[in-house]
């Protein structure tokens, strides 16, 4: 991070924020490449529906889709999903994907006119009573599964309080698809630095504003969990990949 930025002996905040940004980079093109080897099973440079669909799903005569799978239903409303998602991400509509293309459809979350799709699936996924809207208990059951006899954990009500508090903005009790968007996809948010002020301000011991590498290594845990290593696989890469 410091041979990228100065040198200096240091990691400054804005030598973390551009670290962080390059390997969400790096992140997003390796799955590409990988997606796009899969995919483009006929070599012609793009990617066509049918070819991701098969290659995901498999061979399937239409009308026969799933028959020899126990959970037919799932895999349709699957399928389904990613149909339209692939046709949100093929802008010019002819069904065959660039690089472009299916980097948004890998990657909704990366391109503004994939904003919608992306709210839509989160509320698909959250509202389960299919009111159109997300309840504080949608919301915490998406990332809290209590056990029977098992005491709840502090955080779930901190959670519960962040709902209140940031995600339900008109205060109504829930969240509608104006909110989820917001919280999902924050309007003008630069994540790499807000990543950058959390690592920093958890690991900066002596508070002077920069970190040197005894702290990094000091808290190496809040790092393997970051995306400053790409959650921990940038640890088992050859040192001249970084």
């Amino acid at each position: 991070m410091d041979r990228a930025g100065d040198g200096d002996g240091w990691v400054s905040l804005a030598e973390l924020r551009a670290w962080i940004a390059h390997t969400q980079q790096r992140h997003i093109q390796d799955s590409v490449s990988a997606a796009w080897d899969t995919y483009d099973t006929d070599h012609d440079g793009r990617v066509g529906w049918e070819e991701l669909r098969n290659a995901t799903y498999g061979h399937y005569a239409p009308g026969q889709e799933f028959h020899d799978v126990e959970d037919a239903e799932t895999y349709k409303k699957m399928l389904a999903r990613d149909e339209r998602r692939f046709r949100v991400a093929d802008q010019d509509g002819d069904s065959m994907a660039t690089r472009e293309e299916l980097t948004a459809f890998l990657h909704p979350e990366e391109f503004p006119h994939m904003r919608d799709i992306v709210v839509a699936e989160t509320m698909e996924d959250l509202d389960k009573n299919k009111d159109g809207y997300v309840q504080v208990e949608e919301y915490i059951a998406d990332l809290y599964s209590e056990e029977a006899g098992e005491e709840e954990p502090a955080w779930v009500e901190t959670e519960r309080q962040q709902f209140r508090d940031f995600r339900d903005l008109n205060k109504d009790g829930r969240l509608d698809g104006s909110e989820v968007g917001h919280w999902v996809l924050p309007p003008s948010q630069d994540q790499p630095l807000v990543e950058a002020n959390h690592l920093l301000h958890e690991s900066d011991t002596d508070k002077d504003g920069r970190l040197s590498k005894a702290e990094i290594l000091g808290n190496w845990n809040m790092f393997v969990g970051s995306q400053a290593t790409n959650y921990g696989e940038d640890l088992t890469r050859h040192h001249d990949e970084l």
